[in-house]
């Protein structure tokens, strides 16, 4: 039997179902109102898209990816977990974020830290400024950034799920360019060998107060840092509000929730 990559991501990276509540949220916080056609860039299996079709109804999506591998993945598994009429309403583009005919939205979002693909300010400056052209006059965009003092150092984080392991192995840090590079990993249960490099990623580390100036350069005037809290134990409890202060700490999450 071969070996998913995309089914163990999913388990262990993503979290769809409670992803779309929490854009809800975010979006009626900031508009008053509740949105229906959804964006997702750099979509990948477009797994978001899959869930936010699923709301009601009225909701749409459209999905925006350059690589046909995960796309493809996606279209094979909706066509299995969808109805006809949920379907109709999902539409993907094999296409760059950055193209100028990418379709309108009134909630753009990029997740999962794939903007940081763009290394150059210029670049991300350009994609920032796409995004807000294609954005409703009272739209709303969403993305979620990651830093603290241990990705700053090459480490591996070993997180234990049932029937397999998943580890998040940051490989290095250039200090003059905030580069870095990371690798998942997945061990299935009993397997004597992990199974490596699945997904690798060559990235920037961008730092809130850098994403705030280039976003407020392209027009968003309005951006909100949404915080992870802890628990007791002091680690992520998967509930983020907004904050004015962050929190000293080795690993955090944040969401940047941006409007005009």
């Amino acid at each position: 039997m071969s070996f998913d990559k995309y089914e163990y991501y999913s388990k262990a990276v993503q979290s769809s179902e409670h992803d779309v509540h929490f854009l809800t949220k975010a979006f009626q916080d900031t508009t008053g109102r509740k949105p229906l056609l959804l964006r997702e860039d750099f979509c990948g299996t477009f797994k978001l898209c899959e869930e936010w079709v699923k709301l009601s109804p009225q909701h749409r999506a459209h999905g925006v990816d350059l690589d046909s591998e995960p796309v493809n993945y996606g279209k094979n598994r909706v066509q299995k977990s969808l109805k006809a009429e949920q379907q109709e309403r999902l539409q993907i583009h094999l296409q760059n974020v950055l193209d100028e005919k990418v379709p309108t939205a009134e909630l753009v979002v990029a997740m999962n830290f794939s903007y940081f693909i763009f290394k150059q300010r210029q670049e991300l400056k350009l994609y920032f400024s796409q995004v807000f052209k294609k954005l409703a006059k009272d739209g709303v965009f969403v993305i979620d950034t990651f830093g603290g003092s241990d990705s700053y150092e090459s480490h591996v984080e070993k997180t234990r799920h049932p029937g397999f392991t998943y580890y998040w192995d940051q490989k290095n840090y250039e200090p003059l360019t905030n580069g870095a590079k990371f690798e998942i990993h997945f061990q299935l249960k009993n397997e004597k060998r992990r199974r490596l490099k699945q997904f690798t990623y060559d990235w920037r580390m961008w730092t809130i107060p850098e994403l705030r100036d280039i976003l407020n350069e392209v027009g968003f005037s309005n951006v909100v840092v949404y915080w992870e809290g802890t628990t007791r134990k002091g680690e992520g409890n998967n509930i983020f509000k907004p904050a004015t202060k962050g929190e000293e700490c080795q690993s955090w999450i944040a969401y940047l929730v941006c409007s005009r």
